[in-house]
Order: C-alpha cells, then sequence, then structure tokens
C-alpha cells in the first residue's frame, strides 16, 4: 500500500428532509446563485423546498445545465455571478450539475481563459467560489469529491479538472428524489458507480485488503440493490443504499494507498463527446473489453473479484477473470445497457482512429495503473467495444 493524505472536508447531509438544513450552512448575509439542469427539479417537489429553506436570501437562479456540462453555456453563469456580486452557488442536481457549479467556482476567479482550464485540465489552487449542493440523481459521487468533467461543445471534448477548492462546502442527499426517475437514469447511475469503483479495484494485487473489501461492498450493495430499486424507485430502503454506494463510490476513500486506472473512463468520454451517449453506458461498452485486452495485468484482480463479488468459487486464476467479465457485463444486461457500441451508434468504425488520435494529439500515450495501455492498445480496446 502507498503513502497517502485522506482529505475531505464535505458536510454531508443524507435523509429525507434534509433540504430543509441548508439555510443552517448558508449564511443569510449571501447572495445565492441556484444552478439546476433542464427543469425536473420543479416536477419533482426539489425546487419548492429549496426555495422555501432559502427564505429571507437574495436569491439568483442559472438553470439549463446539460447533462454533459457544456463550457459554453456555464460561461454565461459566471458572467451572472460577476454582474450580480453573487457570493454563494447552491447546485440542485444531479453529477451534470455539480460539475458545472465546480467550473463555475473556479473560473469566477480566474485570472486567464476559463477554457485553459477544462482544455489543460488546471489544477485549481486559487480560491474558488463557496457552493453546497442539492442533489438529484445518484451516479457520480460529485457531490462529496473535488474532481469535474466539463464539454467544449465547440471541440467535441469532454475533459476533467480537478482541486482541492472545489469540495463542497455541503451536500444534502435525500433518497426521496429517485421517486421520480426514470429507470434509464437509475441504471445509467447505478453502472456509473459500479464502474467507479472498477476503475480503483481492477488493478493489481497491492497489499490493501481494508480498501479491496470497501469496494467490493459497494459492488456487492450496487448488484443486491439494482433490482429493487428498478422495480420500485419508491423502495426508500432501496434508495438509500443506492445513493450512498454512489457516493462511496467515488469520495476518495477507496482510491488511498494504490494505483488506479481510469482509462474505461478516458475512452468513455470521447464516445460521450462524439456520439452523445449516456456517460454510463459508454464506461459498460468499454470496461469489459478493456480487462479483455489488458487480461494479463488485471487477472489477479479480477479473479478476486470473481471470488468476492460473484461467489465463484471453482477455476484457476484465468478462468475466474474470465468468469469475472462475463458476469459483470451481463449484471449491466439485467438493467438493459447495452455493450456495444453499435447499438448505440450506424457507424462507429470511425471511432478507433478518431480517439487514438484525439490521445495522442494529448500526449496520452501510456496509460492505465502501469502506464502500459499504450495507443495500439486504445485501438484495439475500441474495436473490439464496436
Amino acid at each position: 500500500m502507498l503513502n497517502f493524505e485522506l482529505y475531505n472536508p464535505t458536510r454531508l447531509l443524507f435523509g429525507k428532509g434534509q433540504i430543509a438544513q441548508i439555510s443552517k450552512l448558508i449564511p443569510l448575509s449571501q447572495k445565492v446563485l441556484i444552478v439546476y439542469g433542464g427543469g425536473s427539479i420543479f416536477k419533482n417537489g426539489v425546487y419548492n423546498q429549496v426555495i422555501t429553506a432559502l427564505k429571507g436570501y437574495e436569491v439568483f437562479e442559472f438553470g439549463g445545465v446539460e447533462p454533459n456540462p457544456r463550457f459554453e453555456t456555464l460561461v454565461k453563469a459566471v458572467d451572472l455571478i460577476k454582474k450580480e456580486g453573487i457570493t454563494y452557488i447552491l447546485a440542485v442536481g444531479g453529477g451534470s450539475v455539480i460539475d458545472g457549479v465546480k467550473f463555475i467556482a473556479a473560473a469566477v476567479n480566474y485570472a486567464g481563459d476559463p477554457i485553459d482550464i477544462v482544455q489543460k485540465k488546471l489544477n485549481v489552487n486559487w480560491e474558488a467560489v463557496p457552493y453546497g449542493t442539492v442533489l438529484t440523481l445518484p451516479a457520480t459521487g460529485s457531490e462529496m469529491n473535488c474532481g469535474a468533467v466539463v464539454t467544449i461543445e465547440a471541440t467535441k471534448e469532454k475533459l476533467s479538472f480537478q482541486g482541492e477548492p472545489l469540495y463542497p462546502q455541503f451536500s444534502v442527499c435525500d433518497p426521496e428524489v429517485i421517486a421520480s426517475l426514470p429507470q434509464r437514469q437509475i441504471a445509467n447511475g447505478i453502472t456509473d458507480a459500479f464502474i467507479h469503483v472498477l476503475e480503483q479495484y481492477v488493478t493489481y494485487p497491492q497489499n490493501a485488503p481494508l480498501q479491496d473489501r470497501f469496494a467490493e461492498g459497494i459492488l456487492r450493495t450496487l448488484i443486491e440493490v439494482a433490482p429493487k430499486i428498478l422495480k420500485d424507485a419508491t423502495d426508500y430502503e432501496a434508495a438509500m443504499n443506492y445513493m450512498w454506494c454512489c457516493t462511496m463510490a467515488l469520495n476518495g476513500l477507496i482510491a488511498k494507498g494504490v494505483k488506479e486506472d481510469w482509462v474505461t473512463h478516458a475512452i468513455g468520454h470521447e464516445l460521450t463527446a462524439l456520439y452523445g451517449i449516456d456517460h454510463g453506458r459508454t464506461l459498460a461498452i468499454i470496461g469489459p473489453n478493456l480487462y479483455r485486452v489488458m487480461f494479463d495485468t488485471k487477472k489477479e484482480k479480477l479473479a478476486q473479484m470473481a471470488e468476492r463479488v460473484f461467489d465463484v468459487t471453482e477455476g484457476t486464476i484465468e478462468e475466474k477473470a474470465k468468469v469475472a467479465i462475463e458476469k459483470m457485463e451481463d449484471f449491466y444486461h439485467t438493467m438493459d445497457i447495452a455493450t456495444k457500441l453499435s447499438a448505440y451508434v450506424d457507424q462507429p468504425d470511425d471511432a478507433v482512429e478518431f480517439i487514438a488520435n484525439r490521445f495522442e494529439q494529448r500526449g496520452w500515450m501510456a496509460m492505465g495503473e502501469h502506464r502500459l495501455i499504450t495507443l495500439d492498445k486504445i485501438r484495439e480496446i475500441v474495436a473490439l467495444s464496436i
């Protein structure tokens, strides 16, 4: 296990009725900007709860943040904050809204062109505008971490950035919001969280048994809860466990002391930017085939996953590892998540060279936990995923 530092300052308010608590966490003197997405918060009652909680505050609103939030939209919110002297942001939405707010919070006080934050994948180390979140769609874990992903529509790029000033000051996670979500979004969220764990877990044995068991616990819980929450989104107990898994999958805990992969995400982001495919679904397309191509370097952890997550007791390491890949694909299929690019795109062959060329332009020539995922491996992974 590697040396590590653990820091996570986000206050988490979890459970029914917690939206009412936000007035205790934002000073009354603040000018508050509520940022949201397509308007679902008006239908599920969340907006009214937020407005009630912010009674007495000077409140501004900025809506229309897209799934896979666009730089071109977010800079308009930056301009609004500067114009009105807004001092606090409240993200009300899923991971896309929260990621968008992270960009907005960083961009307000950035001295240069704000597109640098995304294109140069900057480490944000300057003062960001403080913000909190009200989570409405569990998936990304963005409510309790300091990373974000933003799309530049003009160049069709989806890129990440991070920095300690981008942790939310607080996040409200009320599982009751899940009752109004469509099955597709729930399935996407479960898949996203599941693969977040895999990016940190399916590497190689690193003498980190506690992190392994944290990860395995999240994976097993997601598998157990998926059919319950997909069958009945009003099942509060299932909703609680689903939401908590998504937060724990990417709040930094299971990554401490270990090397990680994240190439599934790097490729998946390109598929979303190119074709508009839901983020979680791009991960399900790429992940199993990355494990097939990089099998020799990952087989020990895949075999461990087969044993501890899928209860596979027989076979060699290689046999168990192959079963693990098959079973993770089967899990995605139970949620109607297709695992081939051709299920979403009519002519997907162009993706192979497009993605390889993009990575070469950025200097991403050797990726993954061992830096063994070269451009040739990228081509092989994407080709196998078509």
